[in-house]
């Protein structure tokens, strides 16, 4: 009996096919923002788009987050779909009246009276020597804020998945793709950036992380790219005789505390790894987390693994310095097991 196909994607065809299946069902569904159109968007989200459905709903805009921003809410207001890109997650700044007194209050301030159904689609991450201004994550930044939804998808199998998801979501979602798993030719492409992606639509859920690999001697979370170091890592350990446990987190809001307190249940110990900032970030919730609810289950202190508190450089030495991989996950958990 022959074996079936698997279908390979790359993340950013996965995304931008997740976006053209909802667009073809519901013509509520419409992209704006800076390059989305003819380019596809610099990290290739909407690739294709522009020749199916036409520019106006493919929306190149001007540079002026503030503004195209505003219009996705507007819109989303009188009940349209919009899934707008903001480029860099690092140029939140200038828009976040929109962003977070705008789109994550107003759904509240109205008493629910008021949906918006949009996705705010962002890029994130580094490794890649853009410097201080493009290469954040940020993902605390936003999760510490209510209001919204706060997504950030590793495989393409869950990049297609949870867009279709939040598409549908009447809730407002930051949807956070990592740059180096979109798989573009012009960047260092991982062979983690391909995977498989069924051809028909299907839904991801928001909020639920996945177990990666079950294990029974530490628990490691991680997300996006701290996943997949985390699975080298694994492997690694492996060899030492260390059976570890990962999780991938995929959904910072809502968080999937069961998950997490169910493997410290299994584990006894916990190791978080992020490539956001390492202080009032997600390993720092995470490490709460813990103590709160799952203290007696721990036989070690919770170890974080995240980004020092300085800007990423651009040198690519002392960005490799500040940012987590596998052998510093490696170092980590050895201690961990070993305390």
């Amino acid at each position: 009996m022959e074996k079936t196909k698997q279908r390979l994607l790359t993340g950013n065809k996965a995304l931008s096919e997740a976006i053209r299946l909802e667009m073809e069902k519901d013509e509520n569904v419409f992209v704006l923002g800076e390059d989305v159109g003819e380019y596809g968007g610099i990290f290739g989200s909407t690739e294709g788009l522009l020749k199916q459905f036409g520019p106006e709903r493919i929306m190149d805009t001007p540079i002026s987050e503030t503004a195209f921003i505003g219009a996705a809410v507007g819109a989303a207001s009188e009940g349209m779909r919009p899934i707008v890109e903001l480029m860099f997650v690092d140029f939140f700044g200038v828009t976040m009246d929109q962003i977070y007194n705008h789109m994550a209050k107003i759904p509240y301030m109205s008493g629910g009276n008021v949906k918006l159904p949009m996705v705010l689609m962002t890029a994130v991450g580094g490794g890649y020597n853009d410097a201080a201004q493009h290469s954040q994550t940020l993902y605390s930044t936003f999760g510490h804020l209510p209001g919204m939804k706060v997504v950030a998808p590793t495989t393409p199998y869950d990049l297609k998945g949870m867009m279709t998801s939040a598409i549908r979501d009447d809730n407002p979602v930051v949807f956070m793709f990592h740059k180096t798993l979109q798989g573009l030719g012009w960047m260092d492409q991982l062979d983690t950036s391909i995977g498989h992606v069924p051809e028909e639509a299907y839904t991801v859920p928001l909020g639920k992380a996945k177990v990666v690999k079950e294990g029974t001697d530490v628990t490691i979370v991680g997300l996006q790219m701290t996943t997949h170091f985390g699975m080298e890592a694994v492997k690694k350990l492996e060899e030492q005789g260390i059976n570890a446990e990962l999780i991938d987190l995929r959904s910072i809001v809502p968080l999937d505390r069961e998950t997490i307190l169910q493997s410290i249940k299994k584990t006894h110990r916990l190791l978080v790894v992020d490539e956001d900032y390492k202080s009032f970030g997600v390993t720092a919730e995470i490490a709460a987390l813990a103590a709160e609810e799952g203290l007696y289950d721990l036989e070690a202190p919770v170890k974080r693994l995240a980004i020092p508190d300085v800007p990423i450089p651009y040198s690519r030495p002392m960005e490799q310095f500040v940012l987590p991989n596998a052998e510093k996950i490696v170092e980590e958990a050895i201690k961990l097991v070993n305390e």
